[in-house]
């Protein structure tokens, strides 16, 4: 599979359907990574400006997998 770049959409998206398999409320997964409910609200709905530091512990704390390749090094 190709890489690509993934929207803000897109991980609202993947945070919303990964929370609600989980069975989570979003005060609760707020509580586990530490954020305000407000900002889980505000990343499900696709913010753009949403800060990535605490995108990232949500990400985590759902368990989900980040992976960021550089590109190739130019000789």
């Amino acid at each position: 599979m190709a890489n690509r770049t993934v929207t803000p959409t897109e991980i609202g998206v993947i945070v919303r359907t990964t929370r609600k398999s989980q069975k989570l409320r979003q005060d609760q997964l707020a509580g586990a990574a530490g954020v305000g409910v407000r900002f889980i609200v505000d990343l499900e709905a696709g913010k753009p400006t949403a800060q990535i530091g605490k995108a990232l512990l949500i990400l985590a704390a759902l368990g989900c997998k980040v992976t960021i390749d550089p590109p190739p090094s130019r000789s």
